[in-house]
């Protein structure tokens, strides 16, 4: 796939780019595999905005991926290769010999035809998914289960893969996207390859409406807020922030305060952080 761009019509044509769609073989959904998605538009159980900035997305269906792949030795047939609205990587429909379907994420390499299983037999090519333990060493994997049979959690985004680095008595390490070395079980599936759709990442969203489209509505700056609306806000014409620290709007510190309470419990199996970008 490339990123195609337009000319420029208008003065947000100018910058805007999109992925080409030239993989994708099938437009309308499996309406087996759609289940309603409810925008909830920032807000929790009562009402109150929870998360700022978010709203008004355009209507769509959740695509339900089935991330565990539990269905073991059953050979399934790529059907079609799908636009999720949903995330950023494309999906697989797949077509099993038993007549059941399914969505998975589409790796690089993956066509329609191709035959994929899941698995300790598993062929080690794109779109296998099996244990750890049986992959080699220096494989490409994506759609990392963290816990054996709870699916796959890590590598999941558009061009994101793993690289299975050493096998040590019943743990493995991965050196995952970010940078950082972890530790995760033998019995954890992974899925060959890398996540399809490496375009993504360059594509331009180019004009304010296409982001709202997104469900994304305007942050506006503490700065230019009155003082009873943000720590920041008030003074005559532009002024500095006037603290020692740029703070939220809650008065807590920003820009690099760590706020995390608890160490995660698998914090014990990283090895190396990730990257400091």
């Amino acid at each position: 796939m490339a990123v195609k761009k337009y000319k420029p019509t208008t003065p947000s044509r100018r910058f805007m780019s999109v992925v080409s769609r030239e993989d994708i073989t099938r437009k309308p959904a499996e309406p087996s595999l759609l289940t309603p998605l409810k925008r909830h538009s920032g807000r929790n159980a009562h009402g109150r905005i929870t998360v700022r900035h978010r709203g008004g997305q355009v209507r769509r269906k959740y695509r339900v991926v089935d991330f565990k792949r539990a269905k073991d030795q059953v050979p399934a047939k790529v059907a079609a290769i799908e636009y999720d609205p949903n995330r950023s990587a494309n999906i697989a429909l797949l077509q099993y010999v038993d007549g059941s379907k399914s969505y998975i994420l589409a790796p690089v390499g993956l066509k329609v035809g191709d035959t994929v299983v899941s698995g300790e037999g598993a062929d080690i090519k794109p779109g296998n998914a099996l244990p750890i333990r049986n992959i080699p060493l220096g494989t490409m994997v994506h759609n990392i289960e963290m816990i054996p049979g709870k699916g796959g959690q890590i590598a999941r985004a558009a061009g994101n893969a793993a690289q299975l680095m050493a096998k040590e008595g019943a743990m493995a390490q991965l050196r995952l996207p970010s940078g950082e070395i972890r530790f995760l079980s033998m019995d954890c599936k992974a899925t060959i390859g890398q996540v399809g759709n490496i375009d993504h990442e360059n594509v331009s969203i180019g004009k304010a409406g296409r982001k709202r489209h997104m469900g994304f509505r305007p942050a506006v700056r503490g700065v230019v807020m009155n003082p009873n609306d943000h720590p920041h806000g008030g003074g005559e014409g532009k002024s500095p922030i006037g603290m020692p620290t740029p703070v939220t709007p809650w008065g807590k510190p920003t820009l690099g305060y760590k706020t995390r309470k608890h160490k995660n419990k698998s914090d014990k199996y990283i090895v190396k952080r990730r990257n400091v970008k």
